[in-house]
């Protein structure tokens, strides 16, 4: 029978029905014992259950005459004008309960033992035993036993322990003995006795024993639509519908009222109560249920692949528009390869989803869509062959502390639109993301720990956005957050560590803004920026990675500003291929190779950073990149402050460089800078050096207080010098040597320990208004086999290798690395050792690990989408 022409019957059913004239006197007949029921429990409580010791006296009742009762029934005012009679003085015992002569009441009431009279009323029923607690002290005491309920208890629901039903859609198991009621049975029979059972072949336990006693007063059915139907028809106010053990097959449920049905079995309740449906919906939730409530049952939805009716929108669960209904503790499951295990769609649909077991489906687990709501939390959702959620096309749920794991796709979906929040949810090793944002989705997902995926962690992409706030996201396969394709998402507060490769993974026109965060100990990357990405990335914290800080190429863009980055292996910041970020405001210091590292014609501003501490150069420039660095301070750097070379240029403006192992700035092999307006100063090597073919524009900096030569100009490089201050150094102020040559423009040089001007034999530099004091210009010349005394360092021509002036060892190398080999010495001003460079075929002996220098070992793994939109 079809949705709609069972609800048809059953709105018939209601009109035909002849309805009773007032709601009062229709529940009278529907129960007729319930007056007695509340009366015995009235009664009750006005008598001491844990007073044991005192003696027992039985309860005065005074008697009416026929008559005054019609009177009082009738409203009679003879009623009302009656005198009230002197009370008399009533005996000890109830004259009602006494027989001839007074032994046989005594017996029953003080000499018949415990054991004994519990024995007579484990043969009572619920109400017959209510009546009973109320003869007298020691009745009720008897009557109120726990193993004596707890055994009426388990005959009626079967439950292992009470359950509790303190309001409308709240049902909760309870331990006895942590209950705040003295009798948890008890109270729990009192909240549930007047629902109906479900229990094929078992009607005989709901009726009463014996024509006198009416201590029972259940209704048993065969079928749960025969009971739904029932209720409906007779309009029950607030039903409660109990199923019991059992497999329950082919049932039509389409629940359009506010009732509550639960299943009732021993042990783990859900799995003893089983709903299955092979075509259509098992059970579907439409207009009218807006209170209804649904727990402690499985749900499956077996299709017949070989029936030809189609089955792609029927579900484990349906929720459609304008329903509220509870659903709670339900184990629920979906063979079928379209559609999902639960779905609950349309505007008004805001339904709570709790404690439910979403598993093992060869579908979607969860679908949300078409602006429905709803609240869905503590849910187990695992082993679904699709996304583990969906939501879609303006839903917006509340998910909340859910355990969404081991999916065979992502593990939750949001895409087309959808919205939603995500609290407190641990997902984890998804065979895809984590979590996917598609398609102009926008979620909210907060205090989640997203670990252990199988590719990745967060992947948004498609415009799409989202804020991801105070998360975990930790041990993916691949990066902890991809974004791409135009998505600006914001990524916030979140700790994203540990990662296989790298942090965060922003690509192919990316955005979003990515703030606060700590990102640590990934094998990649911290953060990576790449084609045409342009992303904020701001007062994050990126530190103790196993390769770099944040890597910026392939035409990556970016504002960078205000971050931590430190004590990671490689360079803390690497831009290359192309790229133009702005760097601000950041500190980048103590890492293990380069602070900022421009290679392959990396481009971009570098502006009032700190970078300090490095074991290498605090910046590098190289291969054509040409940045702009500006206002920042560098300093502690194990290599010196800047190295420009291998035709390095860049724009070096307005720094402080200072306390640098080695040279302030050095610039060689082709490179052509400009620094202007610098100050390099208390370097503990010397100021500038340019050397193996430097150029450069030095114009109005100010050098001083160096331990070596303020500029130091060597084999046939050709910088231009103009308007500089070289001042208070601890070697010569100018240097130039070794066929090298410089223009010299409107430059003071003064008070240097070995002269303002020192010139090798044969060079002659371009002077123009040159001023130094005259007693400091100086003419050298060498011998190539000594060292001159002003400068420390040292290099060899290594005849074994075959090295040459351009290419040479240090003094270290040549003792440890080439001990016994046919060495000469030579005067090189400043050089690097390339022993170990790949040149030579000995293996360097100082040198850690071999580092590679290409864009390939920083590229995270390509993401791979979720493809549960292609299968549905």
């Amino acid at each position: 029978m079809s949705a709609k022409s069972t609800r048809a019957t059953r709105l018939k059913a209601r009109n035909l029905r002849k309805r009773p004239t007032t709601r009062s006197l229709q529940r009278r007949r529907r129960f007729p014992d319930t007056e007695i029921a509340e009366e015995g429990e009235e009664l009750d409580l006005g008598l001491d259950e844990g007073d044991n010791t005192s003696k027992y006296c039985l309860r005065r009742r005074r008697t009416v005459s026929a008559d005054d009762a019609m009177r009082q029934r009738l409203g009679s005012p003879l009623a009302a004008a009656s005198p009230v009679r002197k009370r008399r003085k009533m005996p000890q015992v109830n004259p009602a309960l006494q027989p001839i002569g007074r032994i046989g009441a005594k017996y029953l009431q003080e000499d018949l033992p415990d054991e004994v009279l519990l024995k007579i009323f484990y043969n009572l029923q619920e109400f017959d035993l209510c009546r009973a607690a109320q003869v007298c002290r020691r009745f009720n005491i008897i009557a109120n036993d726990l193993e004596l309920w707890k055994t009426l208890y388990q005959d009626i629901f079967e439950y292992d322990l009470p359950l509790l039903h303190p309001e409308p859609r709240d049902f909760r198991f309870v331990q006895p003995d942590e209950c705040d009621v003295a009798n948890p049975w008890k109270e729990s029979f009192k909240q549930l006795c007047r629902g109906y059972h479900v229990r094929p072949g078992f009607s005989h336990l709901y009726q009463s024993r014996g024509k006198k006693l009416k201590g029972r007063n259940l209704m048993c059915f065969e079928s749960i639509e025969q009971a739904y139907n029932f209720v409906d028809t007779e309009d029950v106010e607030n039903p409660l519908i109990f199923v019991h053990s059992g497999t329950y097959q082919g049932e039509f449920l389409l629940i359009d009222t506010n009732v509550s049905i639960i299943g009732a079995a021993p042990g783990n309740v859900m799995d003893q109560v089983i709903i299955e449906r092979e075509s259509e919906s098992t059970i579907m939730f439409v207009e009218g249920a807006r209170t209804a409530y649904f727990g402690y049952v499985t749900l499956k939805f077996s299709p017949d692949i070989t029936s030809s009716v189609p089955h792609h929108r029927h579900y484990a669960l349906e929720i459609t528009e304008n329903c509220s209904p509870t659903i709670d503790h339900c184990r629920i499951r979906s063979t079928s390869v379209v559609g999902a295990a639960v779905c609950v769609s349309g505007a008004g649909s805001d339904p709570v989803i709790k404690h439910c077991l979403i598993k093992d489906c060869e579908n979607v687990g969860l679908y949300v869509t078409d602006y429905a709501q709803g609240v869905y939390e503590h849910n187990e959702i695992s082993g679904n062959a699709l996304a583990g959620i969906w939501v879609k096309n303006h839903a917006d749920p509340i998910m909340r502390h859910n355990h969404i794991h081991h999916g065979r796709d992502v593990g939750v979906f949001t895409f087309d639109n959808g919205l939603g929040y995500f609290d407190s949810c641990d997902i984890h090793n998804n065979r895809i993301a984590g979590f996917e944002v598609k398609a102009g989705a926008n979620p909210t997902v907060v205090n989640c720990e997203i670990h252990h995926g199988q590719t990745g962690g967060i992947y948004v992409h498609e415009n799409g956005r989202g804020q991801f706030i105070d998360n975990k996201i930790h041990s993916n396969n691949f990066a902890g957050v991809w974004i791409t394709s135009n998505s600006d998402p914001t990524i916030r507060k979140n700790e994203i560590y540990n990662g296989q490769q790298g942090g965060v993974y922003i690509f192919g026109d990316g955005r979003g803004l990515i703030e606060q965060n700590n990102i640590y100990g990934n094998a990649l990357a911290g953060i990576q920026i790449r084609t045409n990405s342009n992303p904020i990335v701001r007062h994050n914290k990126i530190h103790h990675g196993q390769h770099g800080g944040i890597y910026v190429h392939e035409k990556g863009k970016g504002l960078i500003e205000e971050n931590e980055v430190y004590s990671n292996t490689l360079a803390g910041v690497w831009i290359t291929t192309g790229s133009t970020p702005v760097l601000r405001r950041n500190r980048i210091h103590s890492g293990k190779q380069v602070g900022v590292y421009f290679y392959d014609n990396g481009h971009g501003v570098l502006e009032d950073n700190d970078i300090f501490n490095h074991l290498y150069s605090g910046v590098q420039i190289r291969t054509g990149s040409n940045p702009l660095i500006r206002k920042n301070k560098i300093w502690g750097g194990q290599n010196g402050g800047i190295l420009v070379y291998n035709s390095g240029l860049g724009l070096i403006e307005y720094n402080e460089i200072f306390d640098n192992a080695m040279a302030g700035i050095w610039i060689k092999t082709d490179s052509n800078p400009v620094l202007r307006h610098n100050k390099i100063h208390d370097g503990r090597d010397g100021g500038i050096c340019i050397f193996n073919g430097g150029k450069g524009v030095l114009e109005e900096n100010e050098i001083f207080r160096n331990a070596q030569a303020g500029v130091l100009i060597s084999t046939q490089s050709h910088p231009i010098l103009r308007r500089n201050r070289i001042y208070d150094g601890q070697a010569a102020g100018v240097e130039i040597t070794n066929n090298a040559t410089a223009s010299l423009e409107f430059n003071k040089i003064f008070n240097n320990k070995f002269g303002g001007l020192c010139l090798a034999s044969g060079v002659n530099p371009i002077l123009k208004v040159f001023q130094f004091a005259a007693e400091e210009s100086q003419d050298i010349s060498f011998d190539k086999r000594k060292s001159l005394q002003i400068f420390a360092a040292l290099a060899d021509i290594n005849q074994t290798c075959h090295t040459t002036e351009r290419n040479a060892i240090c003094v270290n190398c040549i003792k440890t690395c080439h001990a016994g080999h046919d060495v000469e010495f030579i005067r090189h001003d400043r050089f690097f050792c390339d022993c170990g460079a790949g040149t030579l075929s000995n293996q360097c002996r100082l040198q850690g690990e071999p580092t590679q220098d290409t864009d390939t070992l920083y590229d995270s793994a390509a993401p791979i989408e979720s493809h549960t939109l292609r299968v549905n």
